[in-house]
């Protein structure tokens, strides 16, 4: 009797399977290529920057206030060395909730005779020295998203997270410590970690069957334990989807981050930024 009902289940199974079959072509060839991003559980993108390096900072002494320098500006010309990439990963755990993270590398060395002298942490470089800059951010974001519209062509999502960024600027050169000794060659180097909650809004849209546009913008002004800051975070993106997997696209971003630090091995003020244009590719599945 339980081998005859098996035969009798296995039409049927295969009934459901033939028509599973069926159905799955007809489901995929309904969603184009640009749709397709909007219902991947996973999207990677990853892509240089062609970018405008921006950073002013000033480093205050035990007892004096020194000026703020604009180092984009006094180093500025060719970038003889400079990194900068971004990579961001979204994991949508169900349609409506997703996970992302982002990680940013904006890496610049320059040399330059100066034309003033910069006072640095004690020391002081002065006019016509031959004087090297290395800054370095690097930026880690985890947020989690919440799409509260959410249609076959395009989604909109609130997002919540943690942007944290470890800022370095180092200046080598010949310098006059603040004893007033001469130094031939002096480096000196400070590193700030910045840890700021951040809010914001994405939106992506399926413009064509190939075309997949996608807004990003995120704000935080707040005070946290020896930080007091604001974070900007824009931008824009347009993707063509060669295929459901593969895509290539080109966006701009204006990135942005000014913070006061009251901390004994930093006390002082940084802003970093970024704005210009980043070519990638995107990958769903």
């Amino acid at each position: 009797m339980k081998s005859a009902k098996v035969f009798k289940s296995v039409p049927l199974a295969l009934c459901s399977l033939l028509a599973a079959g069926a159905w799955s072509p007809a489901f995929a060839q309904s969603t184009t290529p640009a749709e397709s991003v909007l219902n991947d559980k996973f999207v990677l993108d990853a892509g240089m920057f062609i970018a405008n390096f921006q950073m002013k900072a000033r480093l205050d002494g035990t007892s004096s206030t020194n000026p703020e320098y604009d180092f984009g500006k006094d180093f500025g010309g060719d970038d003889s060395n400079a990194t900068r990439y971004r990579l961001d990963g979204l994991w949508r755990i169900t349609p409506k909730h997703h996970l992302r993270i982002m990680y940013f590398d904006n890496t610049k060395t320059a040399a330059r005779n100066l034309d003033k002298d910069i006072v640095w942490g004690g020391v002081t470089y002065h006019a016509g020295a031959h004087v090297e800059l290395e800054t370095k951010q690097n930026i880690i974001e985890f947020a989690y998203e919440w799409a509260f519209l959410r249609e076959p062509t395009y989604e909109v999502a609130g997002t919540f997270g943690i942007h944290y960024q470890d800022l370095s600027l180092k200046l080598s050169g010949n310098a006059t410590a603040g004893t007033g000794t001469t130094v031939t060659f002096t480096s000196k180097s400070n590193s700030v970690p910045v840890p700021m909650p951040v809010i914001g809004i994405r939106a992506g849209w399926a413009v064509s069957p190939n075309w997949y546009l996608d807004v990003n913008g995120q704000i935080f002004k707040a005070k946290v334990g020896d930080y007091d800051g604001t974070i900007w975070d824009m931008r824009a993106n347009a993707t063509y989807m060669f295929n459901k997997t593969w895509g290539a696209g080109l966006g701009y971003d204006i990135f942005t981050t000014s913070v006061d630090v009251s901390k004994n091995d930093f006390h002082g003020k940084l802003k970093f930024g970024y704005s210009g244009f980043q070519a990638f590719v995107k990958i769903g599945f």
